[in-house]
């Protein structure tokens, strides 16, 4: 078995994490000081009652795919390098793709350098939501939650 293992204190094990385009942007931007993350895919189902049945019938409707994570805060990532010439993504830093209701193309790498730098990613296109920057004196580092709500489906490639 090929496990992914993402731990902490694993040698040449890497978990990155890249805003690879914006729409109306250039450029790209990695966010680095990941600290957990969550890859969700969660499919609706449609319930229904027919009277000739004595169960409940269900069907598998869309998906609604995000991607959530946590990030001790780098002051450029977030706010960018100069936020207020805009023009690539990372002038324009996490904050301001959020603000901005930027969308953007997302690709999450979960590889293991030993295996010869290849790995598992997860691409897609998604808009940046949830933060909610926190500092406090048990944790004197600022620290957000980050959501990248997906539009459309995830692209994986192993």
């Amino acid at each position: 078995m090929a496990y992914i293992y993402p731990a902490p204190g694993v040698a040449n094990v890497e978990c990155t994490l890249a805003i690879t385009s914006a729409v109306g942007l250039t450029g790209n931007l990695a966010i680095p000081a990941l600290q957990d993350i969550t890859v969700n895919n969660s499919n609706d189902v449609f319930t229904w009652t027919q009277l000739d049945e004595g169960d409940k019938l269900q069907v598998a409707t869309t998906a609604t795919n995000s991607v959530t994570l946590n990030v001790v805060l780098d002051k450029n990532v977030f706010f960018g390098l100069d936020p207020t010439t805009g023009g690539s993504v990372a002038n324009v830093g996490i904050f301001g793709l959020s603000k901005n209701k930027n969308q953007v193309g997302f690709s999450l790498y979960m590889g293991d350098t030993d295996a010869g730098g290849e790995g598992p990613t997860i691409t897609g296109n998604a808009y940046i939501t949830g933060l909610a920057p926190t500092v406090s004196a048990d944790a004197p580092v600022w620290v957000s939650p980050l959501t990248l709500t997906v539009t459309g489906s995830y692209t994986a490639a192993v």
